[in-house]
């Protein structure tokens, strides 16, 4: 057994066995899999196999479909069968609504590329006649998946792990990680059988390695408190059981017909497969609980908990109404065990936080389907230093350690596991653990009627709406019951005036002796002079785009970063880590994370002057908020009544404008203050909806749609933020890249009732040639409007595409960049 590795990979499930079998076949040939028991000993072994091709998810699909592929080629280079039953996958629809939420899977599946068809209910029952269908609507239906034996792919992934010199460790617990600075040293007992348990030994051996990747399953909250950090990654019990033959089915079967595809009933809250002649059927139901969420028990193996079949009756009957010859074949068999889940069901995966050389592959309630995807492009972004599709939305800083706690994830991942096949409205908030991070204007935004969205923990406003409204109810696929109210929002900030809760920003503050020269290297854009603001980008080494900043310069070696709301950790953790790699070469350099100290309120609109001058307290306050005293795109402290204010002449929405810091102690007095003196002119109070439909009018990129780790600035059409006279991380690897595809704007003829979501395809009458990452309505413009990727040669002004919204195609345009006041008039509009 080695002591020195290149890598260690903890954890030997499906996923963890995908990892090390893709570390190798990138050329680590120093590779180590440790596993506490026996391959597959954890959630791998009772999971159901199934493959579900694509969600709503960009990055998990990607994962999903490299999979299939990837399982498909097993057997040709290991020998051995993985168990792949290429049945199929019947996504049924009962409603209307979820019809809308398959169309919006398909264009998930349009920009992957990702194969698929609609069926009607007579050619559901025309192909499978034992599926009852006079209450559906009609299905979605992809053909290349189907179900895998969990532990044979499992066992087909290790011995090709073997085959590329990777060596795997049975019965081998990791129990203590220490960094070094240089490596990992990680402490492992050896594991023996007492007593049908699995207890530790006296035998212990420490492995180092330069790199550690944590694949532990329902044991992650174990690895967490090791690791000294918070990982939302809590089992939830999930109960699948095998039904005995049906004699339909068995007849279907000897005639010579097709195994059914996996059949999911998505509002019966079930799957179900064939299994020798009969049906296993799977359930997400309401009610199951959360487990371990302290630990797994040492007593627990390879184990299960009793079946509750009170909880899971409602569905059942539901298989035996979908299926009625099954209504009699009775129970054979039942598994309830732990699958590991997150908050949002997407698992966590890249560098954790705070440690170098430290990665996490946890939380997947979908491991099977993932396990390949997963190690591919982990193994990309470990040995190359990037993947090639954007992680960011898997990312374990998702959810910052300063506000996450145990019985948060628990609740989450409870109501997680319920969501599967609840309807994924792209409007949707989960209200589950809710209100947790509340700005102070809380209250007094609820009793205007605010309906609150969800951003790293914040409750921040979406919408306002009237006394009585259900956002809830008001949800959809097209223009939800909301959509009215954003439209009045955005024509107040067009017209007058809108103030809106922007206190979820990420604010950092960074200073020190090193700051300039770091931030000069940091960024590549130039540093804005004392006073004034810049908007920037911190690049990956492979000049992709990592974090959009605001930077404010207070003093010489003094500047203020304001960068999004939903990714602080993401971005603190990036920031430090580069500042103390920096710091010998730069000199001392200083990071503060303020975002809690400093609420934030953008007003905006052609009458926010006039509202902010009714309460500034100035010698003259007549000139005070003036070109002249004020120009555009600076910085000043002003005093709004008694309230001292870092305001920032620049507005998201692209109208005259400002972003006003304030203590967050005295938000209460401001936002009084503000709606006081907005009353007389008959300003709005303004959610993110509105505001994210007027960035894009004016073509504003927003980090994590148009902006993000497979797009350099250049790609993303930023050159005015962009100082190639200058040195800056990642210029060379963005130069070399040069422009793969292009970031622009679209006016789109769409649907009267419905506006892209931003996850739709982009055609060239029927070729494909890129994506929207936004999409919206234009207040401005009267119809819908997008932004996304296409080919270099088609992006340009007036060429026309097609957008697939709904299933079918629209006439897009593409126009000019801001296309709302192209000369940027309105902003700097004097007074």
């Amino acid at each position: 057994m080695k002591t020195n590795v290149k890598a260690l990979v903890v954890g030997g499930g499906a996923v963890g066995t995908g990892i090390a079998y893709h570390l190798a076949k990138a050329g680590w040939d120093d590779v180590m899999l440790l596993e506490r028991d026996e391959l597959t000993s954890g959630s791998t072994w009772h999971a159901a196999g199934l493959l579900p091709l694509f969600n709503m998810s960009y990055a998990t699909t990607h994962i999903h479909d490299y999979s299939v592929k990837f399982y498909k080629e097993l057997e040709a280079e290991t020998g051995l069968n993985a168990g792949f039953a290429v049945v199929g996958n019947l996504r049924m629809a009962q409603t209307d609504a979820r019809m809308d939420e398959y169309q919006l899977y398909a264009s998930t599946a349009d920009t992957v590329g990702i194969n698929y068809e609609f069926l009607t209910p007579d050619e559901i029952k025309e192909r499978w006649p034992l599926i009852r269908t006079d209450d559906l609507k009609g299905a979605l239906y992809h053909t290349e998946d189907g179900y895998i034996n969990p532990a044979d792919v499992t066992q087909a992934m290790a011995k090709g792990a073997r085959q590329r010199g990777v060596e795997i460790v049975r019965k081998m617990q990791a129990d203590a990680f220490h960094w070094t600075g240089t490596h990992w040293e990680v402490t492992c007992t050896k594991m023996v059988e007492k007593g049908g348990n699995l207890v530790a030994s006296d035998e212990q051996v420490v492995i180092t390695a330069e790199h550690v990747v944590t694949a532990s399953g329902n044991h992650a909250q174990r690895t967490a408190k090791m690791l000294g950090i918070k990982i939302p990654a809590i089992p939830v019990e999930h109960t699948f059981i095998v039904m005995d033959k049906d004699p339909e089915l068995v007849k279907w079967r000897e005639a010579g017909n097709p195994e059914h595809p996996v059949v999911r009933d998505a509002d019966s809250e079930s799957y179900a497969r064939e299994e020798r002649g009969g049906w296993i059927l799977g359930i997400y139901e309401h009610g199951a609980p959360a487990r371990f969420e302290h630990g797994v028990p040492d007593s627990f193996r390879a184990d299960l908990f009793p079946l509750d079949l009170d909880r899971i009756a409602e569905q059942y009957m539901a298989m035996t109404e979908r299926v009625p010859s099954c209504a009699d074949s009775g129970l054979k068999d039942d598994f309830n065990g732990p699958i590991c889940y997150t908050p949002d069901g997407n698992p966590l995966v890249g560098p954790a936080p705070g440690l170098r050389n430290m990665w996490l592959a946890e939380g997947f309630s979908f491991g099977i389907t993932a396990a390949g995807g997963t190690g591919y492009y982990l193994a990309q972004m470990m040995v190359d230093g990037e993947a090639e599709i954007d992680m960011a939305s898997l990312d374990p800083k998702r959810y910052s350690s300063s506000w996450m706690t145990t019985e948060f994830a628990a609740r989450k991942n409870e109501e997680c596991y319920e969501h599967v096949y609840i309807l994924h409205h792209p409007d949707e908030e989960r209200p589950a653990a809710r209100p947790l991070r509340t700005s102070p204007a809380y209250d007094r935004q609820a009793a205007k009627g605010a309906q609150f969205g969800w951003v790293n923990g914040w409750e921040r406003p979406n919408y306002y709406a009237p006394a009585g409204f259900s956002d809830i109810d008001s949800r959809s696929f097209r223009r939800g019951g909301w959509w009215q109210y954003a439209v009045e929002e955005a024509k107040a900030v067009r017209e007058g005036v809108g103030l809106i809760d922007a206190t979820a920003f990420t604010k950092h503050v960074v200073k020190g002796p090193g700051a300039t020269a770091f931030l000069d290297w940091f960024t590549c854009n130039k540093l804005p002079r004392i006073g004034r603001i810049n908007l920037t980008y911190a690049l990956t080494a492979h000049g992709t785009t990592r974090t959009e900043y605001t930077i404010v310069r207070n003093g010489e070696d003094n500047y203020y970063l304001v960068s999004a709301g939903a990714w602080t950790e993401y971005d603190a953790d990036y920031l430090r880590k580069a500042a103390e790699d920096k710091a010998p070469e730069f000199g001392y350099i200083e990071i503060q994370d303020v975002t809690t100290q400093w609420g934030v309120f953008a007003i905006a609109g052609p009458k926010s002057r006039d509202v902010l001058n009714e309460v500034i307290v100035d010698a003259d306050p007549s000139t005070a908020l003036s070109n002249k005293r004020f120009p555009w795109l600076t910085a000043r402290k002003i005093e709004l009544g008694m309230c001292p204010v870092n305001a920032i002449r620049v507005a998201y929405t692209g109208e005259l404008g400002w972003e006003l810091h304030h203590p967050i102690e005295m938000q209460n007095y401001l936002w009084d203050l503000l709606v006081g003196a907005g009353e007389k002119h008959g300003m709005k109070l303004v959610g993110a909806r509105a505001q994210n439909w007027l960035r894009q009018e004016k073509s504003y990129r927003a980090f994590g749609t148009e902006l993000g780790r497979d797009a350099t600035p250049a790609e993303a059409d930023l050159p005015r933020f962009i100082d190639l006279e200058k040195d800056f991380h990642g210029k060379d690897a963005m130069v070399a890249k040069g422009i793969r595809s292009k970031c622009v704007t679209l006016l789109i003829d769409g649907p009267d009732d419905a506006d892209p979501w931003g996850r739709e395809a982009l055609f060239d009458g029927d070729t494909k040639v890129g994506r929207l990452t936004s999409g919206g309505y234009s207040v401005h413009f009267g119809k819908s409007i997008g932004m996304g990727y296409v080919s270099p040669d088609l992006a340009v002004v007036g060429q026309k595409l097609k957008v697939k919204i709904m299933g079918q195609l629209w006439d897009a345009e593409i126009v000019e960049d801001s296309p709302y006041d192209p000369k940027n008039a309105t902003i700097r509009v004097d007074g």
